[in-house]
């Protein structure tokens, strides 16, 4: 598997003063940091493979920061994201954190504990990331495989013996031989026990 670029802080904020002065703060401790003006430009850019962290504003023009957030959701990208909100409030910040967010910020944010979030989720951003690439990489070690493979290879995950994957599909255990064996070789496993390792690991549906 490739190797992952450094994680990168994204900017959403259409305070160009903000964007500038949080960019300056990350800088100065060696972070790199990217910024949008709307959540629309950064949909636009962003890059989904990209380990990131987000800092978004609450209330933008156009789209909002919750509404990034929900399509960010929808997109299955994983940066952690960290609400900053000169108009925030409880139920704002119970709102975001339940949707999964890391942290609520208050403007005017204090530069320390910006720091602190940043650098925190910066570090465990790259796992997030390294595991969704993982994760993407057997979905597609499995798209090979046919609909009845899939099938077998949902009994051999759950623990099943060729002799009652035979019984529970009606077939020949020679039959689930061979399918056992076009799993393994479709997906370029070293083992059909390497393959469920993976499946399990990273919690992919078959």
């Amino acid at each position: 598997m490739d190797t992952l670029k450094p994680a990168v802080v994204h900017v959403v904020d259409d305070d160009e003063d903000l964007r500038q002065s949080l960019v300056f703060l990350l800088q100065s401790v060696g972070i790199d940091a990217l910024t949008y003006p709307t959540a629309t430009a950064f949909l636009e850019e962003m890059d989904a493979a990209e380990p990131g962290v987000v800092i978004v504003d609450v209330r933008m023009p156009g789209m909002s920061g919750f509404e990034l957030q929900d399509e960010l959701i929808r997109r299955d990208y994983p940066a952690p994201i960290i609400f900053c909100s000169a108009h925030g409030d409880i139920p704002m910040s119970v709102r975001a954190l339940r949707a999964g967010a890391v942290d609520f910020l208050e403007k005017p944010y204090e530069p320390q504990r910006m720091l602190e979030v940043v650098q925190e989720q910066l570090r465990s951003a790259a796992g997030v990331f390294d595991e969704r690439a993982e994760r993407a990489m057997v979905l597609r070690r499995l798209e090979a495989l046919t609909p009845r493979e899939r099938e077998v290879l949902r009994l051999v995950v759950e623990g099943m013996s060729s002799q009652q994957i035979a019984r529970r599909l009606g077939t020949s255990v020679k039959t689930v031989d061979v399918h056992r064996a076009r799993i393994k070789a479709k997906t370029e496993a070293e083992s059909l026990g390497t393959l469920v390792r993976d499946v399990l690991a990273w919690r992919v549906t078959v």
